[in-house]
């Protein structure tokens, strides 16, 4: 066999010539993603912008300088253009801190997106309900034992219902005008007893003033002798 040649050693100064191309002309890094393009604000999505803007200049119209100042007074009468500046300062940063904390909730949450979405169906609804278009119906194979169950029944269910709640009213109805029967018939029998008690005090009234008047019951003879007088003449 015959031996292959060995490859020739490189040489010393064009390897480091080559290492120094290198380090001079690094291979370039991959490009960065592309930044998300930024949603459009749909309606929802721009009211709650705008919500949170008004409500935002709300609360910093009410930090006013007067009352900052109200809460430095050796300041405000000392140096009240410092005062102010550092009172402008921290409006400032409160706007801008809340508009970045807002924004990043806007972000981390999908909150425009979301309402974009919400936005989208509503309107895809509102533009089926003036089309007159329904739910599409599912087929009866397609439903399970015990929705097919409930549908069957359903009809005969309703009537039942329909029917006891009908026999129910009806009863409530008669056991109120019972009901208004008793209470009337129980304030008659309290007037008789009252009308009773009555009677039975001016016997008794009676009995008393006839017994001081006759103590040796003459006139209750008297009056016995007549019945019997009378009955005697009666008979034949």
């Amino acid at each position: 066999m015959t031996p292959q040649p060995t490859p020739p050693a490189p040489d010393g100064h064009a390897q480091q010539q080559q290492e120094e191309h290198q380090l001079q002309n690094p291979a370039s890094p991959s490009p960065p993603p592309p930044a998300p393009v930024p949603l459009t604000p749909g309606p929802r999505a721009s009211r709650l912008q705008q919500v949170f803007s008004e409500a935002l200049l709300r609360t910093l119209r009410a930090n006013s300088y007067a009352n900052f100042a109200a809460c430095f007074p050796t300041p405000a009468k000392r140096v009240p253009h410092s005062l102010e500046s550092v009172w402008r300062q921290l409006n400032a940063k409160l706007e801008e801190s809340a508009r970045a904390e807002f924004e990043d909730v806007l972000r981390d949450r999908e909150v425009i997106k979301g309402l974009n979405e919400l936005d989208r169906l509503v309107g895809e609804a509102r533009l089926r309900r003036e089309n007159g278009e329904r739910e599409a119906v599912l087929p009866p194979h397609t439903l399970g034992a015990n929705e097919l169950y409930q549908a069957h029944l359903a009809p005969y269910l309703s009537e039942a219902q329909a029917s006891l709640n009908t026999k129910l009213e009806t009863v409530q109805k008669e056991n109120a005008q019972l009901s208004e029967k008793v209470a009337f018939q129980r304030r008659e029998i309290e007037q008789l007893l009252a009308g009773l008690e009555a009677v039975i005090s001016d016997v008794e009234g009676a009995a008393a003033a006839t017994t001081e008047l006759d103590p040796n019951h003459s006139l209750r003879k008297e009056a016995q002798e007549m019945d019997d007088e009378i009955k005697a003449a009666q008979r034949p």
